[in-house]
């Protein structure tokens, strides 16, 4: 299980909590640090972030600690690969993101509570036809991103590119792709605070607007696949030849 050591201190609202969360990462190294740490999608060594950015490991622990101390990351405890037994060491520390989220509003705004109550009046009886008009909204919203994506690869780009700026775009709106052995699994969903409540509403929506980016890419055998259960977003996409 992962550890954290962060309690809150007397007198600190959430509201302030999420400030003073959010301006650890005013700090550039810190931030660069964050976000090496979420791009990995697994547990991160001091000695790995540290020469990931070209810092002493002493600094990169600082401010690893920082970011735990405030649950942006968790940590635990693991001997290096292939090292057990005796004689293997001490147990290194190991940092991944947390499943902390923030969100700041001046003046304050409750989106989330909105969403929930829209999806909780569709919930869980969906009407067809209603199913139908919010699949082809996100549909058109992911064509919207598609077209982004487009133009941020610029003229004539290749397969290669369109994927790569694509990902970006979803990396961008909060689905965290990670590519292995030609399958891309998005490892967070931008709307896991509802969806985890009312899945029979969102995950389709989730899954229309990923088709609508793929379809607007017009990059060739790429399937979109559903899978339950998923600690991320259900979808991932798997690449053809």
């Amino acid at each position: 299980m992962p550890v954290s050591e962060a309690s809150d201190a007397p007198g600190r609202s959430g509201f302030d909590r999420e400030i003073e969360r959010l301006a650890l990462l005013e700090d550039p190294v810190r931030r660069a640090l964050y976000k090496h740490v979420v791009r990995q999608g697994d547990y991160v060594s001091r000695d790995h972030a540290a020469a990931a950015l070209g810092i002493a490991r002493g600094l990169a622990a600082f401010h690893l600690d920082k970011l735990a101390d405030e649950e942006l990351l968790e940590f635990t405890y693991r001997r290096p690969a292939g090292r057990a037994g005796p004689g293997a060491g001490r147990p290194s520390k190991v940092y991944r993101r947390s499943g902390q989220e923030l969100s700041i509003s001046l003046p304050h705004r409750d989106y989330e509570l909105l969403a929930g109550l829209l999806a909780g009046a569709l919930d869980p009886v969906l009407p067809e036809d209603v199913g139908r008009r919010l699949a082809d909204a996100a549909r058109e919203s992911g064509a919207a991103l598609a077209a982004e994506a487009r133009r941020l690869a610029g003229r004539r780009p290749s397969r290669r590119r369109l994927v790569e700026v694509g990902l970006e775009v979803l990396r961008q709106q909060g689905f965290d792709p990670r590519a292995h052995d030609g399958e891309v699994a998005l490892r967070s969903c931008p709307f896991r605070a509802v969806a985890s409540a009312h899945r029979g509403v969102v995950c389709p929506m989730s899954r229309a607007l990923i088709e609508g980016v793929v379809a607007g890419l017009n990059v060739k055998g790429v399937s979109v696949l559903c899978a339950t259960g998923s600690d991320g977003c259900c979808v991932t996409l798997r690449f053809g030849s």
